[in-house]
């Protein structure tokens, strides 16, 4: 499978969180979790001034801009393409390109490899959130996005659950 990349979409002007709750609601529907990991419309904190008072609000870094994550194949870049909002790609044509390392990090975005001592057919257990303390079979590892799907009992029958790294202890 590719390598999941940070690329730019343009959009309507004031569209912005409109496109990244449609492409969301899109992953979801399609089950595209895998192929478009993040939607991202970066902000920042600015101190205004309106009749006197100063007021801290937080306003778009990039107007009519979305970033995301993804793994660029045919099928997510026709899904993205075709939300309503968004008019296309930034690169030359219809070619996305993506960002580089160094541009991400210059928005505070560093990529963080995470060594785990546990791999898929593993027994885990749950350290923290809903699942706390549950045993489970490790079925697939989304190394990209620091989670496993594990397989817990739940009402006796095997249930797969989506858990994070930081929340897994190898038995």
């Amino acid at each position: 499978m590719a390598e999941a990349r940070w690329y730019t979409v343009h959009t309507y002007s004031g569209y912005e969180n409109k496109v990244k709750a449609n492409i969301e609601k899109t992953i979801e529907n399609r089950h595209l979790e895998d192929q478009i990991l993040e939607v991202w419309v970066p902000m920042q904190d600015v101190v205004e001034v309106k009749n006197g008072v100063k007021k801290q609000v937080q306003k778009k870094m990039f107007p009519g801009y979305v970033l995301l994550n993804m793994v660029m194949n045919d099928d997510t870049w026709y899904v993205v393409r075709n939300t309503r909002g968004v008019t296309g790609f930034v690169g030359p044509g219809s070619k996305p390109v993506p960002l580089t390392e160094e541009e991400m990090k210059a928005l505070g975005v560093k990529r963080v490899e995470m060594e785990v001592d546990f791999d898929e057919g593993d027994t885990v257990t749950v350290t923290g959130g809903v699942w706390k303390d549950t045993v489970g079979v490790i079925q697939t590892m989304n190394r990209s996005k620091n989670t496993a799907i594990i397989n817990v009992e739940l009402f006796g029958r095997e249930t797969p659950v989506e858990i994070g790294f930081t929340e897994i202890k190898k038995m």
